[in-house]
């Protein structure tokens, strides 16, 4: 049965949490589990939030909007509407405008024009968004991400927009790097940002392989998929 197959994994993650909490001295309560349901149907997500998730992440524009539109007007129709949608995918800015009128968070900032298309989409929409800067740890910006040496600037630029919050920053630890050294990176990233800008006081980073490395090095908000949901099914 499904509802019991993500019962037991979500378990089994809260438990690596809790343990990573515990070695890194830190109070599990200053983590937040987001819960990664891309490719997933929307009656995972509704299971997943019976089982108390509120944090989901997706990353593609054209499932995410359809898929999170659907669970939050069942959820409505139970009572309450009460999750918080993390956009953390490479994002264009002419999908901006879209993404800022149904997603809570975008994690995925990374360049000038993405700020002011996701500022004008808020202003549009009527509705704040929160959003975290994704820092290249590789160097490769092809990948999505500003680098470390540009990132304040671009935090300031986020500020300057009334629409925008500034949250934090986000990294994805590059393929064949070592997690704890890369996170250690992000985190010198954050306390930058965080000097000039005292409330961006996230740290998203870490994933179901590597959750732990990232709670070491000050993570506040984890991305896991796989180790919940299981292997992804095949596209929408």
């Amino acid at each position: 049965m499904r509802r019991d197959e993500l019962t037991a994994n979500l378990a089994a993650v809260r438990t690596r949490i809790e343990r990573a909490c515990d070695a890194a001295g830190r109070d599990p309560a200053e983590v937040t589990l987001i819960v990664v349901t891309k490719y997933f149907p929307v009656s995972d997500v509704l299971l997943l939030h019976d089982l108390g998730v509120r944090d989901f992440g997706e990353n593609r524009d054209q499932e995410a909007g359809p898929k999170f539109g659907e669970a939050r007007s069942e959820l409505r129709r139970r009572g309450g509407d009460d999750l918080t949608l993390h956009f953390i995918g490479q994002l264009q800015s002419n999908k901006a405008g879209h993404v800022a009128a149904y997603a809570d968070v975008v994690q995925s900032v990374d360049r000038s024009k993405l700020v002011g298309a996701l500022s004008r989409g808020a202003d549009h929409a009527g509705r704040p968004l929160a959003v975290l800067l994704q820092v290249s740890l590789d160097g490769d910006t092809a990948r999505g991400g500003v680098l470390p040496e540009h990132a304040l600037e671009l935090a300031d630029e986020v500020v300057a927009h009334d629409a925008l919050t500034l949250k934090g920053v986000m990294a994805v630890a590059p393929l064949g790097a070592a997690p704890d050294e890369s996170f250690r990176r992000l985190r010198d990233v954050a306390d930058g940002i965080r000097s000039q800008h005292v409330d961006a006081d996230w740290i998203s980073a870490g994933m179901s392989g590597d959750l732990e490395a990232a709670v070491l090095n000050g993570a506040t908000h984890l991305r896991v998929g796989t180790a919940i949901l299981g292997s992804r099914p095949s596209l929408l």
